[in-house]
């Protein structure tokens, strides 16, 4: 198919298909590729619990690690992947490749700076992430892997945000997805069956992620998208690296201050033993693999409102996010019901250990309970993000692991103790969601109404649109 074509049926595609239909065909393989990613990350926690609550914290202490790397891989790739759905959706396809390249060899220089850093100062930089003395040598055994994997780490968020933007969720799939079953395998064969130790985890885990690197790049070089990665293609002009990073900023800002909230809470639980690290790490992997489903069909979402926001069809993106919201809405509170249920079961899977599930248990119990209040939050943010309002995102971005949740993780343990380590997100939470409220309400509110359509995509982008199949519009 050549280039004119492929466009022309993406278009349609992002702009005709009735919005729940496009949301779901595009958020399911993102959510599997979450599901499977968190089901390694799962795999980590149980594999390296069996070595011992020290080494249960290290997990906690190396998941703020890759929270910095993945900020920046994600500051790029949102920031490209924003920009590239918008401009496609204006049927403006020229600057693709030209922002996909230069979100790409920026990431891969920024890996590479926090991975030579890290090697050179692990000690303190685990410490840093709140890892005790107990904890330091499993961290810095796992930690050293992680960094050496850093530079392909960040490409492949990029790669797998692009991919996501233009429509191509299902290419995003099978790279991550490879990736998170090997990574499973991985886990096995060197903790298990060669007894490596908590090194074992850290190769596993960079072998994987390298793999996962390489498949998602081939979607690329076999000019599978309508952008392109060549050097050839970074620009020239550093206004649009300062758009890459104003539209991806917001990411950034989340999951940057996930690493440092990640930091603070370890800091703050480690005053209460390793236990209490241990299990609050075991709850943040458990409530995450949760809220992935919800997150996933809320990825989504973004490249639709991104595409139809460009292409001024605005009752689209409305409807989008109100969709989105719902499903999450949905889903979310039943699991949170099961997962009250079953919360003592599912800390002791991870570590039978009587201190850390009564820790767990509670706080569990308490984070369950935040994921009524998530969904707003987090589409809000994504809703502003994708439609490059970059202020807006941003001032959201900072609550959750930011305002709100930073000042509370240090003020409620001076009066409640261990318990106002374990409430802490669910306060935070629960103040996002209602912050959230008036921007969203606003937004609604004021979004003007669908331009007039234009001429038929055939006459506008050019290309045979014999073998196209005709899309009902909704």
């Amino acid at each position: 198919m050549d280039a004119s074509n492929m466009q022309s049926k993406q278009y349609i595609k992002m702009t005709e298909t009735p919005v729940p239909k496009l949301i779901l065909m595009l958020g399911i393989p993102t959510t599997i590729s979450m599901l499977v990613t968190n089901i390694y990350n799962m795999a980590d926690t149980y594999f390296v619990g069996q070595l011992g609550t020290s080494a249960s914290g290290a997990i906690g202490i190396v998941f703020g690690l890759m929270a910095i790397i993945q900020a920046f891989g994600f500051m790029f790739g949102h920031g490209a992947g924003s920009i590239i759905s918008r401009k496609l959706g204006a049927k403006d396809v020229d600057s693709a490749s030209r922002f996909a390249s230069t979100s790409f060899f920026s990431a891969l220089v920024v890996g590479l700076i926090i991975g030579v850093a890290g090697l050179i100062f692990i000690d303190p930089l685990m410490r840093l992430l709140g890892s005790t003395e107990t904890i330091l040598p499993y961290a810095r055994n796992y930690g050293i892997y992680i960094l050496i994997a850093a530079p392909l780490m960040a490409c492949s968020c990029v790669m797998n945000n692009i991919l996501r933007y233009e429509g191509r969720a299902a290419f995003a799939m099978i790279g991550l997805t490879t990736g998170g079953i090997l990574n499973i395998f991985g886990d096995w064969l060197l903790l298990t069956v060669f007894k490596m130790g908590i090194e074992g985890a850290g190769i596993s885990t960079a072998i994987s992620q390298t793999i996962s690197f390489f498949i998602l790049l081939s979607m690329f070089l076999r000019r599978r998208t309508q952008s392109r990665i060549a050097l050839r293609h970074f620009t020239r002009d550093v206004r649009d690296i300062i758009a890459i990073i104003k539209t991806g900023f917001p990411s950034l800002v989340r999951q940057g201050l996930t690493s440092v909230s990640t930091m603070a809470l370890n800091g703050q639980a480690g005053l209460y033993g390793d236990a209490a690290v241990a299990a609050m790490s075991i709850v943040n992997r458990i409530c995450f693999f949760i809220f992935a489903v919800a997150l996933g069909i809320g990825q989504g979402f973004q490249p639709v409102s991104a595409f139809n926001y460009g292409a001024k069809k605005y009752s689209r993106v409305k409807k989008g996010f109100l969709f989105t919201l719902i499903t999450g809405e949905c889903f979310l509170g039943c699991m949170a019901v099961a997962g009250m249920l079953l919360s003592s079961h599912l800390i002791g899977f991870f570590r039978d250990d009587p201190e850390v599930i009564a820790i767990g248990n509670v706080a569990l119990s308490f984070q369950l309970v935040a994921l009524f209040f998530q969904p707003l939050s987090v589409c809000g943010n994504m809703l502003f993000q994708s439609i490059g309002k970059n202020g807006k995102a941003t001032f959201l971005a900072l609550l959750r692991s930011g305002l709100y949740f930073i000042p509370i993780i240090f003020i409620l343990p001076r009066f409640f103790g261990l318990t106002g380590v374990e409430i802490s997100q669910t306060i935070a939470d629960v103040l996002t969601f209602f912050t959230t409220i008036p921007f969203v309400v606003r937004f609604l509110k004021t979004l003007p109404k669908d331009e007039v359509s234009l001429p038929p995509v055939s006459e506008q982008v050019g290309g045979d649109l014999s073998d196209a199949q005709p899309v009902k519009c909704d």
